[in-house]
């Protein structure tokens, strides 16, 4: 076949190398139609949950949808092409067919992420998380207080009580230092 094969791995007759295709194509559009059913499944939720916002927003997202699975249609139609490509005896590389999936992922990925409801979606999710963060941190802080450990807000508390005393040490220093000036005059 060509030379990027290892010797071991070069099909010995033509019915190896079409089950090998076929197999490996097979995988690519099961994979294929795995993404495009999360990414369905993940859409269908929002919408349903009116992460939308307004009706522009929801037009913007379904037209990105729209392009995204339009991306997919081609990859198919590509990978269509290339198989007959190869049972018609020309020499198609395996990582041919993975990367029109890899690139078509990339292309419908990227269709979907510049929506306004991607970005508003995404918004709302790192809210959630940081609000999810915060509550963590504090039942930590609260756990580590019931077991007696010294917690970052302990820390912080000290050093500004400390830094509280400085100044009022130096305060209190300045004072003297002024009775000191009079007595002595």
């Amino acid at each position: 076949m060509t030379d990027s094969y290892p010797q071991s791995s070069v099909p010995t007759d033509w019915n190896e190398f079409a089950t090998r295709m076929n197999e490996q194509f097979f995988q690519a559009m099961e994979k294929n139609m795995e993404a495009q059913a999360e990414f369905v499944e993940q859409w269908s939720d929002a919408v349903e949950s009116g992460d939308f916002g307004d009706g522009m927003q929801f037009g913007d997202s379904m037209e990105g949808y729209k392009r995204a699975y339009e991306a997919w249609m081609d990859a198919a139609e590509q990978m269509v092409d290339r198989a007959n490509d190869s049972m018609e005896g020309e020499d198609v590389e395996f990582e041919e067919f993975r990367d029109i999936w890899l690139n078509t992922a990339n292309k419908a990925f990227k269709e979907v992420m510049n929506t306004t409801a991607f970005a508003a979606w995404t918004g709302s999710s790192v809210g959630q998380m940081l609000e999810m963060q915060q509550q963590a941190d504090e039942a930590a802080e609260e756990t580590l207080h019931q077991l007696g450990f010294a917690t970052e807000g302990d820390v912080t508390e000290i050093g500004d009580r400390l830094v509280e005393l400085e100044r009022r040490q130096h305060a209190v220093e300045a004072k003297l230092d002024r009775v000191l000036e009079h007595l002595e005059e």
